[in-house]
């Protein structure tokens, strides 16, 4: 991996959507308003409620669009199938033209265990779901070579069947949840990316290795531990893995002031509410620090409507921002290479042997 590295003094801002409503009409208007704005990535969390579309429909409805923004939903690692979750992953991709992300969440849920009928899982278990889905993934993603798909008309035949792999994944010795295997190959071609960018919380750093991800979002209970928490998160991960940072946003915005609007607002995360002009110098210091920042509003189309206006503009005159891609990937963004199959690799060096 080659990630965004500190010293560039460049990073990336996303936006949390999950504001934006449950039905088409309001997924368009909050993505189309952050891409305009010049938000980097959107992200959907995976909050279940009843009659919602989930992280990854709302993600997929919103890729033909679009056009520059990536796009990166909140997907379960525990109580989801690994399989599925691969291959509309990588559906995704091709409906966002290459843009889009996973953000592999592992949380501790008796209910979502009841729904699936296992038990819930806990403590470390949680980080080994997370790694096998993701190892799983990443397998499944490259069982298919970049032109396994051949459409010779000639011969009638579609695919070339040896640039084909079996993934051939088995659940470690030790693993706390139920052991599975998957075979393979995926169902569907090799996303456009190759392989999606990966990132998870950095809880689950540790259970799942580093080597494994390609960005971690770092929280803190404050804006003033935020960026001590990244340097120490930074120095875990390597300069490899880009470092993101999570912060809550409410602005003084409409006549009202930020700390009125406040009110009740408790994630948990590192809040900033103040000015559109304070917050601009906030993320220009963090950014020294973080390769990108996941901005969550207290009110969506509030907070956006300030940020187009005020934030984001003075970011780019004070040159803390990368531009934004045009037809460009998510991997692009994050300064990664297009990844070669593992298995092409093995399959060349095969060949080459035995010849």
């Amino acid at each position: 991996m080659n990630a965004i590295h500190p010293s560039n003094r460049q990073g990336f801002l996303a936006i949390e959507l999950d504001g934006a409503g449950w039905d088409g009409a309001d997924i368009t208007r909050a993505v189309l308003a952050a891409e305009s704005a010049g938000f980097h990535a959107a992200t959907f969390t995976d909050a279940p409620a009843p009659g919602r579309a989930n992280a990854m429909q709302r993600a997929a409805f919103a890729g033909p669009v679009t056009r520059t923004i990536a796009l990166v939903p909140e997907v379960d690692t525990v109580y989801t199938e690994p399989f599925h979750v691969s291959t509309q992953l990588a559906s995704l991709d091709y409906v966002s033209g290459g843009r889009a992300g996973w953000i592999a969440t592992a949380a501790e849920s008796p209910e979502a265990a009841a729904a699936v009928g296992r038990t819930s899982a806990t403590g470390a278990a949680l980080g080994q779901e997370a790694a096998a889905s993701i190892e799983v993934s990443r397998r499944l993603w490259d069982s298919w070579e970049d032109d396994a798909v051949i459409r010779d008309v000639a011969t009638g035949r579609y695919i070339d069947v040896d640039k084909l792999h079996y993934a051939d994944f088995e659940t470690p010795a030790g693993f706390s949840g139920p052991a599975y295997s998957v075979k393979g190959p995926s169902i569907i071609p090799r996303p456009l990316q190759g392989q999606l960018p990966v990132l998870v919380p950095a809880s689950l750093i540790g259970e799942v290795p580093a080597h494994a991800v390609d960005a971690v979002l770092v929280s803190a209970p404050t804006a003033e531990l935020l960026a001590a928490e990244i340097r120490d998160v930074r120095a875990r991960v390597g300069a490899s893995v880009a470092v993101v940072a999570e912060l809550d946003v409410v602005l003084d915005a409409r006549g009202q002031a930020a700390g009125g609007r406040a009110a009740g607002f408790d994630s948990g995360r590192a809040v900033y509410a103040g000015s559109a002009a304070g917050l601009t110098d906030f993320l220009t210091d963090l950014l020294t620090e973080a390769d990108g920042v996941r901005l969550h509003p207290a009110s969506l189309f509030v907070d956006l409507e300030e940020l187009a206006r005020l934030v984001l503009p003075d970011l780019r005159r004070r040159g803390a921002l990368r531009p934004v891609v045009q037809d460009g990937t998510f991997r692009d963004l994050l300064g990664l290479p297009h990844p070669v199959s593992r298995y092409a690799t093995a399959s060349a060096a095969h060949a080459s042997a035995g010849k």
